[in-house]
């Protein structure tokens, strides 16, 4: 089992570890995930049309889109266990969601309430990232300070801090 991460810093450099090993590669995976989330809207909006209109065609297109949804999720999240894959389409889904509302905020001009929910929905990514990137040790899970990632934490941020901090260092979407 690999050491507890103690500080951003060693988040950071087990990150670009993985990126040297060509585990992941992120930019690449940033992008599948926004078409992931795109994915799982069609789904949603061919079982709403699909009730609404009563035409089981929709049905089928929706299950053709699932399946294609699961063959590019799994691109992604190549091991899991338990309940991890639905964890994290459902991670990719709420922060789509989010982002959309927050967009429809904007629009209306509140922009307060629409920064507040795109933070929320990076805070959604940030988590499905640290999740799929294993970043988050669940075996030895003890109560410590609720701002603090694990007992060697000292700048005590936040696990949704850290993940954000993370997601905004490593993953850069202009790489190619």
């Amino acid at each position: 089992m690999e050491m507890p991460i103690k500080n951003i810093e060693e988040l950071i450099a087990r990150a670009d570890q993985m990126k040297k090993q060509d585990k992941m590669d992120l930019s690449s995976d940033q992008d599948l995930s926004i078409a992931i989330m795109n994915l799982i809207s069609i789904e949603e909006h061919f079982f709403f049309t699909g009730a609404k209109t009563g035409k089981s065609q929709y049905y089928d297109l929706l299950n053709e889109v699932r399946s294609m949804r699961k063959e590019l999720l799994k691109k992604i999240i190549k091991e899991y266990e338990g309940e991890v894959w639905c964890i994290s389409k459902h991670l990719l889904a709420a922060t789509m969601r989010l982002m959309e509302v927050g967009t429809k905020s904007l629009g209306m001009g509140k922009k307060t309430e629409a920064e507040d929910l795109f933070n929320k929905a990076f805070e959604l990514y940030s988590l499905f990232w640290g999740v799929n990137m294993k970043l988050i040790d669940t075996s030895q899970i003890k109560k410590i300070d609720d701002n603090a990632l694990n007992i060697h934490d000292t700048e005590k941020k936040g696990f949704k801090g850290k993940l954000g901090d993370l997601v905004r260092k490593v993953i850069d979407c202009c790489l190619e």
